[in-house]
């Protein structure tokens, strides 16, 4: 059975989705303060649509573009 596109979808489909392991989603959101999935109270990660965009986003600066994390947040700073 197959998610509808609007489906929050876990770090696992989320990492999937983005082609980089859990563990890089989960440092990225300790860096990176726009990103931001929605947590449950026992503290699982659900990512919405457009946390999977961001994510791409960040995917394609900071690895296809070379530029470090830090340049990623100024970015967003100044642009959103």
């Amino acid at each position: 059975m197959t998610k509808s596109p609007e489906a929050l979808r876990t770090i696992s489909e989320a990492s999937e989705a983005v082609g980089l392991p859990p563990h890089v989603l989960r440092f990225w959101e300790d860096r990176l303060s726009f990103i931001k999935p929605v947590k449950s109270t026992g503290g699982r990660r659900f990512y919405r649509p457009r946390d999977l965009q961001v994510l791409k986003g960040v995917r394609r600066l900071h690895h296809d573009e070379k530029m470090s994390l830090d340049q990623v947040q100024a970015l967003y700073r100044r642009e959103g």
